[in-house]
């Protein structure tokens, strides 16, 4: 008697309240039917070395198809799902990456039942930078008697970042186009540069002064 006392009738009440709590939570899982869906999510890089760019153009996102109870599933958002690839020991070239279920971290109560695709080939490059310089795009009409005489471009040269085959095929960063359009004489135009590969980038972005000069059309 002593021992049903102790471990039965010890703290009944909590004890009845919590196995009604267990119970209700039984129910209403039984009664939410499993459910699956897929999610597609950006395939997240970690421990990327300093001295590496990733040279692929296009990197796939991952289509993780998950099962859990419907009312879990249906609520699930991209933030809580996560593809990882550990890029710790990369090295320059081609490399394949298997995307397991260890590369993928899911909410408590959804499993991850497939993940496309399954293996994921990326290139690497040595990062390189390297000062290239300014070409303004000047466009429009100019007053009559007047044409296009010199342009200038301040900061004249800039730093760019990426690949080192892609920064090694760079000559010049472009700015946007200028509309000179009646320009008399000289006038400035703040702009911004950029550079047509998606792969470079430029190192310290920052406005462009383009100062455009026209000059008297001579007249024969």
């Amino acid at each position: 008697m002593r021992v049903i006392r102790k471990y039965v009738f010890e703290n009944f009440s909590l004890k009845v309240v919590s196995l009604l709590v267990a119970v209700l939570i039984w129910a209403a899982v039984a009664r939410d039917p499993v459910a699956e869906i897929a999610i597609a999510v950006p395939i997240e890089f970690h421990h990327v070395p300093e001295d590496l760019e990733i040279s692929s153009e296009s990197l796939p996102e991952a289509q993780i198809r998950v099962r859990g109870a419907a009312s879990t599933v249906r609520d699930l958002s991209k933030g809580e799902v996560h593809a990882v690839i550990d890029l710790a020991n990369a090295k320059p070239g081609e490399k394949t990456y298997d995307l397991t279920t260890r590369q993928v971290s899911v909410p408590d109560g959804v499993d991850v039942v497939q993940i496309i695709p399954s293996m994921i080939r990326i290139n690497f490059d040595r990062r390189a930078q390297k000062q290239v310089p300014v070409r303004p795009r000047v466009i429009g009409t100019f007053a009559s008697g007047r044409h296009l005489g010199k342009v200038q471009a301040e900061p004249s040269l800039v730093t760019v970042v990426g690949p080192e085959k892609r920064v090694n095929a760079i000559d010049n960063a472009i700015t946007d186009p200028v509309d000179a359009s009646g320009v008399v004489d000289q006038a400035t135009f703040t702009t911004n540069v950029y550079v047509p590969d998606p792969l470079v980038r430029v190192a310290r972005p920052m406005p462009v002064r383009v100062t455009v000069t026209t000059t008297r059309s001579e007249r024969r």
